[in-house]
């Protein structure tokens, strides 16, 4: 890492901020923080992070309105981290622009794995030509699919899903934003529609489709395009 990356932590609990404040110092990051909504928006705007950890129980503003003005302008990563925990605010602050969604308490190593994804996903997002995660390549230009230098065999439909899932690498990406980007509006409730063209994939891509470690299931949200 060349400049410390700055993160922006939106969050009115003080321990919280001190906790993120060590383990992010730890591994480099630089640390400008906010304890309420209208701090924050304004700290996004003049310090220009590079990513944004953003709590939704805010004492002045709710977190999801925060997201949705943020989104307005600011374009890089923001992971929600909260004590909300229903699957409908989670749907909810995903399809609000969140990139991903984390519950407290949390592990501070899978936050750290987080962040580094949601920072690769938005490094150069715009001139990625191949996809590279385990033995899978991805060749955005030509459409071709490759496991361990051999050539995988996609339907049209199968290698879109695939690719979308891929761009967002690291990202979770809802059920209803999958149906709609990949079949229309009209098909954004037919989630065991997806299920199936999913489970093909794995079957084609995935070592072990029973055990995926590319496409991996957020139980009741979406899917998540992982390591490899």
């Amino acid at each position: 890492m060349h400049d410390k990356e700055i993160i922006l932590i939106i969050d009115d609990e003080l321990q919280i901020r001190r906790l993120l404040e060590i383990t992010l110092s730890a591994n480099d990051y630089g640390i400008y923080e906010a304890s309420n909504g209208k701090e924050g928006l304004v700290a996004a705007a003049t310090q220009h992070p590079a990513l944004i950890l953003l709590d939704l129980g805010l004492p002045d503003v709710d977190g999801q309105q925060v997201l949705l003005k943020l989104r307005e302008w600011y374009s890089k990563p923001i992971i929600v981290l909260s004590v909300r925990n229903s699957e409908e605010e989670i749907i909810m602050a995903l399809d609000h622009g969140a990139n991903d969604y984390i519950t407290k308490p949390f592990k501070s190593g899978e936050l750290l794995a987080r962040i580094r994804a949601a920072l690769r996903y938005n490094e150069g997002k715009e001139d990625i030509k191949t996809i590279e995660t385990g033995p899978l390549s991805i060749d955005l230009v030509n459409h071709a699919v490759k496991r361990k230098n051999e050539i995988i065999k996609l339907t049209s439909t199968e290698y879109a899903l695939l690719s979308l899932l891929a761009k967002n690498q690291g990202r979770v990406l809802t059920h209803q934003y999958i149906l709609k980007e990949i079949w229309g509006y009209s098909y954004i409730n037919q989630t065991q529609y997806l299920r199936v063209f999913i489970a093909q994939i794995r079957k084609k891509t995935e070592e072990d489709p029973s055990k995926p470690k590319l496409i991996i299931t957020e139980s009741g949200i979406g899917y998540r395009f992982g390591e490899g």
